[in-house]
């Protein structure tokens, strides 16, 4: 009996001398492993500003902007020109619409600096209160709007359809590209499909692009 409960100590010392060894091995690296933390990341390096010059509705700029600005934020924020919207903010809703050099795109894809030398129209420069552009005439008259917030971008978007078709030039419905695109409904809904009405005011929307057109529905 006296054997076998020398045995057993014997192990229970063993076992508890294991486990302090490994605590005290353990907690060096512990410490070690903390102390050796990541430096500090580097400060981020300041912005860099580009200057640049271009003509928006008639009137000369110049800018002086961090390089990363869009074309949006720079009409908004730095030109003041608001009628221009912020909408997804991701080319897929066509809100900040405006026509660059006579062809429209999306302000929020493009930087203001690649805009160097470009002549620009946002809705402010196709009419005023007083004497609108035919375009915003037709909106008004057919009810083209609702809430209006995606109207500026419509309005840039619909002139600018209205010149691709004078020019010939085809979209994805255009039958023959031998020949002129018709002026036709099917054409206007694929030409205007970039710009989003969550109002559901398309078909008068078709209906002043239609009128300005000069066909008769």
């Amino acid at each position: 009996m006296n054997d076998l409960s020398d045995i057993s100590f014997s192990r229970r010392n063993l076992l508890i001398a294991g486990a302090l060894s490994a605590t005290s091995t353990a907690i060096p690296l512990t410490a070690e492993a903390q102390s050796a933390a990541p430096p500090p990341p580097p400060a981020p390096s300041p912005p860099s500003i580009a200057k640049f010059t271009f003509l928006v509705n008639g009137q000369q700029h110049t800018l002086e902007v961090d390089t990363r600005t869009t074309l949006l934020d720079a009409l908004r924020e730095h030109l003041h020109l608001t009628g221009t919207k912020k909408g997804c903010d991701h080319g897929q809703c066509g809100a900040c619409t405006v026509i660059v050099d006579g062809r429209r795109i999306n302000s929020c894809l493009t930087l203001a600096v690649m805009q160097d030398g470009a002549k620009i129209t946002t809705i402010e420069g196709l009419g005023t209160p007083d004497k609108l552009h035919p375009m915003q005439a037709a909106f008004v008259k057919h009810d083209g709007y609702q809430c209006g917030y995606c109207t500026p971008g419509q309005i840039c978007s619909a002139v600018a359809v209205l010149d691709e078709i004078k020019q010939g030039i085809p979209s994805h419905v255009t039958a023959d590209l031998n020949t002129r695109p018709l002026l036709n409904e099917s054409e206007l809904r694929e030409r205007m499909s970039g710009n989003i009405c969550r109002c559901g005011a398309y078909s008068n929307i078709i209906d002043a692009i239609t009128e300005v057109s000069g066909r008769t529905a």
